[in-house]
């Protein structure tokens, strides 16, 4: 199989990945001391609340999308491997994209002291590995997943979580989420890493890329934001960034929350 023909042929929204082992090694490297300078810094709620999120991600992208899906697939060196390297690789692209962006997204609704500082590290990871990584010789390594099976069940689920949430804002007569900042958060995490992928040719660019990353960045991530800033909210009430208990926190020092005590 060509590996060229692999990843110009799809005429559905086919998020595929071309890359090298290289890039696996350094990003394994990053993710690593990324989760050792949050610990340094004491961002304990934030590190393992991107651990959830890398184990979310390998649980929807293994078993959802490649064994009941069956929608994900890879190649290395033009074969399809079976189902053990399979979540190898599964389970390095999950914990890496899924603790990353759960990081961003937990950094942006706390208002992190460093927030600029993380996300120029983090997103300037994003782009700048992949030409890097090109020291490692040529991509051998596709991962592809197709997406119209279930994007739009993403789309109903998005619809729901962010009707409930204003919904809830009309009954109470109050405000107390700022909705336009939820939903960029959502939007520019899988943004973020979606535009480097395409722009340093790991994303193929093909007549769907831009409809690929245009879709997957306003439903993928955004969907569980609601979610999200439920568990943020009730976390945050109970338990400090360093994990001691918390006595009465003000949740209007979030800057994305509009809470009255």
């Amino acid at each position: 199989m060509n590996i060229n023909l692999l990843t110009n042929e799809f005429t559905q929204i086919t998020p595929t990945r071309s890359l090298n082992l290289l890039y696996i090694i350094l990003d394994t490297i990053f993710l690593l001391f990324l989760i050792g300078l949050l610990v340094y810094k004491k961002r304990y709620l934030t590190t393992l609340f991107g651990l959830f999120g890398g184990i979310l991600y390998t649980l929807v992208d293994f078993v959802g999308f490649y064994l009941l899906a069956h929608s994900r697939s890879i190649y290395i060196d033009n074969n399809l491997v079976g189902a053990g390297m399979t979540f190898l690789v599964l389970l390095w692209m999950s914990m890496s994209y899924g603790f990353t962006n759960f990081v961003f997204i937990w950094l942006c609704l706390s208002k992190d002291k460093y927030l600029k500082e993380w996300l120029v590290l983090i997103v300037g990871w994003w782009l700048i590995a992949p030409s890097i990584s090109k020291l490692g010789g040529d991509p051998n390594i596709v991962t592809t997943r197709t997406t119209n099976e279930y994007h739009a069940y993403m789309g109903i689920v998005l619809v729901i979580s962010y009707l409930v949430l204003i919904i809830l804002m009309l009954i109470k007569k109050k405000i107390f989420v700022n909705i336009l900042i939820l939903n960029l958060i959502g939007i520019s995490v899988q943004f973020g890493w979606e535009f480097a992928l395409l722009i340093n040719g790991i994303r193929p660019l093909n007549e769907m890329s831009i409809m690929t990353l245009i879709i997957n960045s306003l439903m993928e991530t955004n969907l569980g934001m609601p979610l999200i800033l439920l568990i943020f909210y009730y976390t945050k009430k109970f338990v400090n960034e360093d994990l001691s208990k918390s006595k009465e926190v003000d949740l209007r020092q979030f800057g994305i929350l509009k809470l009255e005590k």
